[in-house]
């Protein structure tokens, strides 16, 4: 039993996790169980080790007795049977046979065998349960190896981890031995069989650990993530704020060229990811909520039901809803709010109560007329959809950035364009070519009117036509002989 012995206890220890003395306590069990069973009991019996651990004997333990007091208890031997062990032993010593567990019938070692692995088998249960525990709420990485009935099977080491097809992205696809990082949503232990690892990529615990593992700022939580919500494949918001004034929240999230963000985004197969600023003032954290869309206005309609209209351009609409309504449910899920968006016409064609009706008409009334004329509905838009020299795949990525017409495209900055990663610049120059050849861009001027001013002809002093004097020099004024003077001039 010496190196094979030996062997057995390293291959307990390394590879399923089980302490060496819980191994050696085992084997101790199923040598006793064994005695146990042949002899009646094992109150006697005596179970060392050496000092390696790869040798093992079994002995039983018996006091001398003189042959005349022999009567053949378990414990105990006579003295001439103890002299052919031993020749100098005497009456009242202690000696130790040697057992041969080879000497044991077949039931009593089978026996002894399945009292063995049912140990191992809750020890190496215990043991992985009470490591893996301390995991639940943690990253972790582990490598593909198979899937069942859509579930995926992950090998963690000692362990095979569970990726249910609920807790899977749409997005993702892999291959066997593709490494992965999952989040350790429960570990289970039930009473017959296997301990259960669940893990979640759909989890927006996820998120939060890819953060705390790509920015510093968020780790040593000089900046504070307040929620995170989203849908797995499709898009993610993420709210943060920052205990220091001197530190953008946003800025640090996204990182220089949005490069952070994009590494989390391309651990998410490309999953969106909004981050934005987190407000305590719900009107102004609203407008933050339904980024990358600008909000004129949000309309508060009943702060107990927390029921609110945000208002904004007809260009801005889509943006503000996003594809399939994803953009606005996200806003909602991240404010707490009911949120409802809506152009300024759309608002104002609403069956609101006076006394709502009146506050937020007091709202509009500080914007000025160049504004509203954004609220105006434009004429048709063209969609990048109708224009058959883009081709769908190209359109399907622009769909995804929440971009659909061609206005949307031409007025993105230089800066938003490079924060599309899935659209390379060969791409981005392909569409502009093509608009450019269909397309005929236009931009508006804006028209200033230049008000007629007057100033005195003494002191230069600026007048307006209602004053008789100037205020600065006090000469007299006349405006209609000045008038006069300018038609004898033209």
């Amino acid at each position: 039993m010496s190196n094979d012995l030996g062997d057995a206890i390293r291959n307990l220890v390394n590879e399923r996790g089980i302490s060496e003395d819980l191994v050696l306590e085992t084997i101790r069990g199923l040598l006793l169980a064994a005695y146990k069973r042949k002899f009646g009991t094992s109150d006697n019996a005596v179970v060392e080790f050496n000092e390696n651990h790869d040798n093992v004997q079994l002995f039983a333990k018996k006091m001398i007795v003189d042959d005349d007091e022999f009567d053949g208890e378990f414990d105990e031997i006579s003295l001439s049977e103890a002299r052919e062990l031993h020749e100098e032993c005497e009456v009242g010593d202690e000696i130790m046979i040697p057992i041969d567990p080879k000497t044991f019938d077949r039931i009593s070692v089978q026996s002894a065998k399945q009292k063995a692995k049912q140990d191992l088998r809750e020890i190496q249960k215990d043991t992985l349960y009470s490591e893996y525990k301390t995991k639940e709420g943690e990253m972790i990485i582990g490598y593909y190896q198979r899937e069942s009935n859509g579930d995926m099977f992950i090998d963690l080491g000692k362990i095979e981890g569970i990726l249910p097809k609920r807790f899977q992205s749409p997005r993702e696809i892999y291959r066997k031995n593709d490494k992965i990082k999952c989040y350790v949503h429960q570990v289970e232990k039930p009473e017959h069989g296997q301990l259960r690892v669940i893990l979640s990529r759909t989890h927006s615990e996820f998120v939060r650990k890819l953060f705390e593992l790509e920015i510093p700022e968020i780790y040593d939580h000089s900046i504070e993530i307040h929620k995170i919500v989203r849908e797995p494949g499709y898009r993610t918001k993420v709210a943060v704020y920052s205990h220091r004034t001197d530190l953008d929240p946003v800025g640090a999230c996204v990182g220089l060229k949005g490069i952070r963000v994009q590494t989390i985004m391309r651990e998410m197969e490309g999953e969106r990811i909004d981050v934005l600023r987190y407000d305590p003032n719900p009107i102004e954290y609203i407008k933050n909520c339904l980024s990358p869309a600008e909000v004129k206005k949000v309309v508060v309609l009943d702060e107990g039901k927390r029921m609110a209209i945000a208002v904004v351009e007809d260009s801005q609409l889509s943006l503000a809803i996003g594809k399939q309504g994803i953009n606005v449910r996200l806003a909602n899920k991240l404010a707490d709010w009911i949120i409802d968006v809506k152009t300024l016409d759309q608002y104002r064609e609403m069956d609101l109560d006076i006394e709502t009706k009146e506050r937020v008409d007091a709202l509009f009334s500080d914007i000025p007329e160049f504004e509203t004329e954004y609220f105006e509905e434009e004429e048709g838009e063209l969609m990048l959809s109708d224009i058959a020299e883009l081709d769908k795949q190209l359109i399907d990525k622009l769909q995804f950035h929440d971009i659909y017409t061609v206005e949307e495209f031409v007025n993105l900055s230089e800066e938003e364009i490079e924060s599309l990663g899935d659209i390379t610049e060969d791409e981005v120059r392909k569409i502009h070519g093509v608009l450019g050849e269909y397309v005929d861009i236009v931009e508006e001027e804006d028209e200033n009117e230049v008000e007629q001013q007057f100033l005195c002809p003494e002191c230069g002093h600026q007048l307006t036509p209602d004053m008789t004097s100037c205020p600065n020099c006090g000469v007299g004024l006349s405006f209609e002989e000045v008038e006069e003077v300018e038609e004898d001039e033209e």
